[in-house]
C-alpha cells in the first residue's frame, strides 16, 4: 500500500488495543517468568483475566490502590522483574503521581505504565474517569518515555518495546477497535514518528486514537480538494520526535496537531514549543480538547463536540489552506 495512494477501504479493522497488549503481554510472559502484571482491580477492563489465568503467578492483584499499584510495581522492578502497572490511566496518572515521580523515574526503576481505557474513553462516567491531563504530567518529570500507539501494530511494538526497557515507560491506551492505519511492514521505533500518508500540502500531526480521524480528513481533502496532506502517528510524545518535526516544517506549509488531550501540555504544545524555538513560520493548530468543563457521552460523541472528527479535522485545515 503507498502511503500517498491509501484510501479508507484498504484499511483493515483490528481488535481494541488494550486487547492487543494484553495478547502480546501473554505471548511474551510464556517465554520469561520475570514479566509481572500488577493491577489495581482492573484486569478485567485491562483485559488480562486470560493472563492471570495462564500465569496466575506472574499477576499481582493489589485492589483499588494506585499508589501501592506503582510502589508494588517499583519493588519488583528494583528486584529485577519486568513489571507492567495496569490501571486506568486518569486515576494511575494523578491519584499515583508522587510514586510515579519518586518511585519509578527519580528511583530509575524501569516500570512500564500502563494506562488504560485513556483519553475519554470512559466516555459517559464523565470528567472524573477522563485522562486528559496525564500528557501534561508526565512530560513535566524526567527519565520517563510516554508512548500512545495508534492501532494493533504500533500496540504490538510498543509493549515489546517496553518488555526490554531499561527506563521507565508510560503506555496509553483505549479500548475502542482500530484499524491497522498502514502498512504492518513499517519499523517501528520509539522516539520516532511514524508516516501513515504521505502529502507536502500541510501535515496532520496525531497520536493515539485521533490518528484515525485525521487519516480519513486527510483522504477526504485528497478526494474532494485536490489537497496531499501528510499524516504522522507521533506514538512516542516524550522524547519528541524533533528531526521529522523540522523536515515537515521546512516546506512552511500549515500543520494541525490532533490529541485526545487538553490542549494544555500535550502533544500539540511539545511541537509548537520545538517550532517556535527553532523560528519555524508554519501556520500552527492545536487540536484537542479545551480548557473548560468537559462534556459528557461517549467517546464519538465528545470527539465530535470537540471537533476530533473527520470533519472537524477537515474543517480546520480548510481554514489554514485558505480552501
Amino acid at each position: 500500500m503507498e502511503l500517498d495512494k491509501i484510501e479508507e477501504k484498504d484499511l483493515k479493522m483490528g481488535a481494541a488495543n488494550q486487547v492487543v497488549f494484553s495478547e502480546t503481554l501473554q505471548e511474551l510472559a510464556a517465554n520469561d517468568r520475570q514479566i509481572i502484571a500488577v493491577t489495581s482491580d482492573s484486569r478485567g477492563s485491562g483485559k488480562l483475566v486470560p493472563f492471570g489465568e495462564q500465569f496466575p503467578k506472574q499477576i499481582v492483584e493489589v485492589g483499588i490502590a494506585e499508589q501501592n499499584l506503582v510502589g508494588v510495581a517499583a519493588g519488583l522492578a528494583s528486584a529485577g522483574k519486568k513489571a507492567f502497572a495496569v490501571s486506568p490511566a486518569c486515576f494511575l496518572s494523578a491519584r499515583a503521581l508522587e510514586q510515579i515521580k519518586n518511585d519509578v523515574c527519580y528511583s530509575d526503576n524501569p516500570v512500564t505504565l500502563v494506562g488504560i481505557s485513556a483519553g475519554v474513553s470512559y466516555g459517559a462516567l464523565g470528567t472524573t474517569h477522563h485522562s486528559l491531563h496525564d500528557f501534561g504530567v508526565l512530560r513535566a518529570i524526567n527519565n520517563v518515555i510516554i508512548l500512545a500507539p495508534a492501532d494493533n501494530f504500533e500496540t504490538e511494538q510498543a509493549v515489546r518495546f517496553a518488555a526490554e526497557s531499561k527506563v521507565p515507560v508510560y503506555m496509553r491506551i483505549g479500548k475502542k477497535a482500530m484499524p491497522f492505519l498502514s502498512d504492518t511492514t513499517q519499523d517501528f521505533e520509539v522516539g520516532k514518528g511514524r508516516i501513515v500518508k504521505e502529502g507536502s500540502d500541510i501535515t496532520l500531526i496525531a497520536t493515539g486514537e485521533t490518528v484515525y480521524p485525521a487519516l480519513k480528513a486527510a483522504l477526504v481533502l485528497k478526494e474532494k480538494h485536490q489537497v496531499n496532506a501528510a499524516v504522522v502517528s507521533m506514538h512516542t510524545i516524550k522524547p519528541l520526535d524533533t528531526a521529522l518535526l523540522d523536515e515537515l516544517a521546512t516546506n512552511g506549509k500549515p500543520i494541525i496537531t490532533v490529541e485526545e488531550h487538553m490542549v494544555n501540555g500535550g502533544l500539540g504544545e511539545s511541537c509548537a514549543s520545538y517550532l517556535f524555538q527553532k523560528a519555524a513560520r508554519n501556520p500552527f493548530k492545536i487540536m484537542g480538547i479545551p480548557d473548560e468543563y468537559t462534556v459528557t457521552g461517549s467517546q464519538i460523541e465528545i470527539f465530535n463536540h470537540y471537533g476530533i472528527s473527520q470533519d472537524g479535522i477537515l474543517n480546520e485545515a480548510k481554514t489554514l489552506l485558505e480552501l
